[in-house]
């Protein structure tokens, strides 16, 4: 396959990496846009996410990691997340490389988002380039309409997601059903069990933790109009 008939969509921040540069001279076509999620779009359902370690690191201690994981996902079929430099890195930036493991064990197994290594920019290139021009055909838009989720969406997702058994797709779906976060919590077992794919033991699972009494109640001496 002839590399100038390859095109890849690169995130505009990714510039400064010298990558850019890479894929233009062996002729790859790059379209620079700033892309919402990922940051490069080698076929239509595929986007690399490129982290050097220190970001890598950087992201699983502000807990921006998994947050972009989920959003890749949401957006795209085969999300990869592109991890550049040397690993021994990890011992001069923390004391503690089992939280950056439990973070990359996380990505591969609860994402199922595979990790992959490259030493250095020139080998990410290739790497790129190999993504790319595994289809032969190129089926469907590269660039999809992604809309940035404003800070009121992320925490009546957040809200939700705090509930038992429901990630980002439930929550998306509760909130399509129900309209706002109360009416979630204030839904019936039944109500919520119709949530598509959220079932009956899910549901009744939600409503114990919504309707529970908590330990933390402060017991009052004094009656209200109700106990008298």
């Amino acid at each position: 396959m002839k590399l100038e008939n390859l095109r890849i969509i690169v995130d505009e921040r990714e510039r400064k990496s010298g990558i850019p540069d890479l894929l233009k001279s062996v002729g790859l076509n790059l379209e620079m846009k700033t892309l919402p999620i990922g940051d490069y779009i080698v076929a239509p359902e595929t986007v690399v996410e490129r982290k050097s370690i220190r970001d890598l690191l950087s992201s699983v201690f502000d807990g921006r990691l998994f947050d972009q994981c989920s959003r890749l996902k949401e957006h795209f079929e085969f999300p990869i997340v592109l991890m550049e430099g040397n690993v021994d890195e990890i011992e001069e930036i923390t004391d503690n490389p089992m939280i950056f493991y439990g973070a990359l064990s996380t990505v591969a197994l609860d994402f199922k988002i595979p990790i992959i290594p490259t030493p250095s920019a020139m080998h990410t290139a290739k790497l790129l380039v190999s993504l790319c021009s595994r289809t032969d055909a190129i089926k469907g838009p590269y660039l999809k309409k992604i809309k940035k989720s404003t800070d009121l969406e992320k925490q009546q997702l957040s809200s939700l997601c705090s509930l038992p058994g429901v990630g980002e797709k439930f929550a998306v779906r509760m909130l399509e059903k129900f309209g706002t976060p109360l009416k979630v919590f204030t839904a019936t077992t039944n109500e919520l069990a119709k949530v598509e794919g959220l079932g009956d033991a899910r549901a009744k699972k939600i409503k114990k933790v919504l309707e529970s009494q908590s330990k933390h109640l402060k017991k009052s001496d004094q009656k209200t109009l109700h106990d008298s």
